[in-house]
């Protein structure tokens, strides 16, 4: 799983239950989930960054 804040790109290997660190890279301001949210296979993608898309979906 990976979240974006802007430029900022982090990497999760969730296991079981997502922890609170997780929970609040993936949440927006509003609470919300970060959009963009894309799920290809077993990779998540959250937020927007263009650098990580292009790597992750070619």
């Amino acid at each position: 799983m990976f979240v974006a804040k802007g430029k900022k790109v982090s990497a999760f290997e969730p296991a079981g239950s997502a922890s609170r660190e997780l929970l609040d890279a993936m949440l927006g301001p509003t609470g919300n989930l970060r959009a963009p949210t894309i799920r290809r296979g077993k990779t998540v993608l959250v937020g927007f960054n263009e650098e990580l898309f292009s790597e992750k979906l070619g």
